[in-house]
Parts: C-alpha cells; sequence; structure tokens
C-alpha cells in the first residue's frame, strides 16, 4: 500500500505569559507511535492535495511540509483550523438548506474523530482495531466511551441464551 512519508504527532496550543499562544508539536498522550492505515484512493488523494499544493509555492513542495499546513507548509493554527471548519460546514448547511435538503448537524472538528469510531463498531470492526486507530492506551477505554453503540442488545441476548439453555 501507498504510504504518507510523514505521519505527525499531536499539535496543541501553549500559552506562554507575555509571549501569546504558539503552536507545538508532541508527543501523543501515550507517547507512543501511531499507524493508522488509509486506503488507496484517500492516500492517492492526499498526495494528489499535496502536490497541487506544492505547485502554489516552493515551501509546500518541501518533504516535510504538512499535507494540511498552513501556506508555509507549517502547523495551521487549531483554533482557527476550526474556526474555518465551522465555516465551511456552514456553507454546505446553507447549500443543503437552499436545496429543500434536512440540515447538517453542527459538529466540531473533534466529532469527526467520534463519528469514525461509531461507524466502525457499529459495522462490527473489532474493538482493538478502533482502539488501535484511535491511539487509545486500552481497547476497554474504547470500550467505556463507545458501548452504547456496539452491536446487539438485551433481547438478542436473552434470546440466544435462552435457545441455548432450551437446546441443552
Amino acid at each position: 500500500m501507498n504510504r504518507l512519508k510523514n505521519v505527525r504527532r499531536s499539535v496543541g496550543v501553549v500559552r506562554v505569559k507575555g509571549e501569546g499562544a504558539i503552536v507545538k508539536e508532541g508527543d501523543t498522550k501515550t507517547a507512543k507511535p501511531r499507524v493508522v492505515d488509509l486506503d488507496t484512493a484517500t492516500v492517492a488523494l492526499l498526495k494528489a492535495y499535496k502536490r497541487e499544493r506544492g505547485g502554489m509555492a516552493l515551501l509546500l513542495a518541501r518533504d516535510d511540509a504538512l499535507v494540511f499546513g498552513d501556506q508555509e507548509g507549517d502547523h495551521r493554527h487549531p483554533e482557527r483550523f476550526s474556526r474555518g471548519f465551522q465555516d465551511q460546514l456552514g456553507r454546505c448547511a446553507r447549500a443543503f438548506e437552499k436545496a429543500g435538503r434536512e440540515a447538517l448537524p453542527r459538529i466540531r472538528v473533534h466529532d469527526l474523530r467520534h463519528t469514525h469510531a461509531t461507524i466502525l463498531i457499529a459495522g462490527g470492526k473489532p474493538v482493538k482495531v478502533v482502539s488501535e486507530r484511535l491511539g487509545h492506551a486500552d481497547p476497554a477505554i474504547t470500550l467505556r466511551v463507545y458501548a452504547h453503540v456496539m452491536p446487539g442488545n438485551q433481547r438478542e441476548a436473552a434470546d440466544w441464551f435462552a435457545a441455548l439453555v432450551e437446546s441443552a
């Protein structure tokens, strides 16, 4: 599978008294590297996007330039990125409204992470795999957070157990 060359770690805003806020890259919460596989089509799309950005400015063609970075290929400020995401979501919502379609829910960028995990778990993917993708230190964390979307329910469990006892 094609792999993107650079995968970044965690990025956050650090506020230093008297100096304002700076964007800083650092270790993830667990300080462990995480590999998240992407399908071939997504990797191709990201590479094409990076090539297009590289055509706009030489700084963006560097190997270490971020795919979704600023105009110099460095980290975008997380708060500005979130505002931009909300602006785009608002434009989409207005277009849906204008087309007479159901409104989009208002979500945060971080909610995309939860949506991804929820869809995987509801689709029956192993909790261990979902946990690794999310970077949870232990699948028990994933189970606690996403237990409400686990496939199956109490009625199915009761019926299955009753059938098992009946056949014994």
